[in-house]
């Protein structure tokens, strides 16, 4: 499987991005403005935005297109279908409540069977969970010295609306499918579909 190994920092500051929306706490300390070049093209600009988006859930052009054609037969505007799609991911729900530092910690505490879903063991991180759907961090994980650092770590993390937490039992319950406002980036994904229909 190919990896991004570029410094998170570094790729957020070039896309314009808070660390802190890739569970990264440490802040940039260099003049976010100082490289940044007077003219940007169209195509700049889109191809920017799609980037952002991979950068974020941190996945591959291939997978990602995928969602995008799965956002596209959905009914509704296909970019807020394709931000739903990707917040619903199990390794970024994991991610949304807490249970992992950031997104690509999640993918592979999923990978590693520590989570349920409806009571029974899933180990795929692109796992898309439905409205109902119970994800809760299994009982041989909840006694892992790991989970413990990780839980206090994210103590204060604000958990969004569409999922309903249980911190003590360490589970969650999916009320509804994200939307765009429960985003805590911005995004503008006109851009990326504008960019994919050329």
């Amino acid at each position: 499987m190919a990896v991004n190994k570029e410094p998170i920092l570094k790729r957020c500051r070039y896309l314009g991005i808070s660390p802190m929306v890739m569970g990264v706490a440490q802040e940039s300390k260099r003049n976010p403005d100082a490289n940044k070049r007077k003219k940007v093209s169209e195509y700049g600009v889109q191809l920017k935005e799609k980037q952002k988006l991979k950068f974020i859930y941190g996945m591959l052009e291939k997978q990602f297109r995928h969602y995008f054609e799965l956002a596209e037969k959905m009914e509704g505007q296909a970019g807020e279908n394709l931000i739903t799609l990707l917040e619903s991911r199990l390794d970024n729900v994991v991610f949304r409540m807490g249970l992992a530092s950031t997104r690509r910690e999640s993918r592979q505490l999923v990978s590693h069977g520590h989570f349920n879903v409806n009571g029974h063991r899933v180990d795929i991180p692109s796992y898309r969970v439905k409205p109902g759907d119970v994800i809760e961090l299994r009982e041989n994980s909840k006694k892992s010295e790991k989970f413990k650092q990780v839980i206090e770590l994210t103590n204060g993390r604000i958990v969004p609306t569409w999922i309903d937490m249980d911190k003590e039992a360490s589970s969650g319950k999916i009320n509804r499918l994200p939307v765009k406002s429960d985003l805590d980036y911005e995004i503008e994904e006109h851009l990326i579909v504008e960019l994919y229909s050329k």
